[in-house]
């Protein structure tokens, strides 16, 4: 469960759940939310964040991740809402039409850490 680095042993379990400006429910359809995983992954990927489990609900996301520890909360979670909601408007240009100023996701987030409670949170999570 820990991975090893260079000089140290760990991880950086963390949960967040973002959602969508207005708490539209975008995401009802199976388009809008295959688009929105591969968003969020092609993200992930491109900043070394393995996600651990993603669940789309047609208003909000959660997912655990485990983010590199020179991330910081606020930089993790621009990086995963900034490029997925590039690729989510090059993907599906109609969103354009509800979000013309270009802002898909709301301005808040959840984001905490996991540590002993993973269990209990990656149930809940699955369970939505």
């Amino acid at each position: 469960m820990y991975k090893h680095y260079q000089n140290s042993v760990g991880n950086n379990l963390k949960h967040l759940q973002i959602t969508t400006k207005y708490r539209y429910a975008i995401m009802q359809n199976e388009k809008e939310r295959t688009f929105c995983k591969i968003a969020i992954e092609e993200a992930c990927e491109r900043h070394k964040i393995e996600i651990v489990i993603l669940k789309i609900m047609p208003e909000h996301v959660h997912m655990i991740v485990d983010c590199p520890r020179t991330l910081s909360d606020a930089q993790l979670v621009q990086f995963i809402k900034g490029f997925s909601v590039y690729l989510m408007f090059r993907l599906c240009p109609e969103l354009r039409l509800t979000y013309y100023n270009g802002n898909f996701w709301n301005a808040g987030y959840f984001c905490c850490g996991v540590g002993a409670d993973f269990d209990r949170t990656f149930s809940y999570i699955e369970n939505q």
